[in-house]
């Protein structure tokens, strides 16, 4: 994991809630479509889920 991934995932632990990935771009300060593309990485790692649709949360 690189620091981006890192900066996602910390962001979600502080939610504490499911967010959009638009919402993790602005508490982690990157790029939505950058944070979409680490998000669909850390899925397929299994560190992080989705609970409803477009919602993601770290495991």
């Amino acid at each position: 994991m690189d620091k981006n991934d890192n900066a996602v995932l910390k962001a979600m632990k502080k939610a504490a809630k499911p967010l959009k990935p638009g919402e993790i771009a602005e508490m982690a300060g990157m790029d939505k479509d950058e944070v979409a593309k680490i998000i669909k990485k850390l899925q397929t790692d299994g560190a992080v889920t989705s609970p409803k649709r477009c919602y993601y949360q770290a495991k």
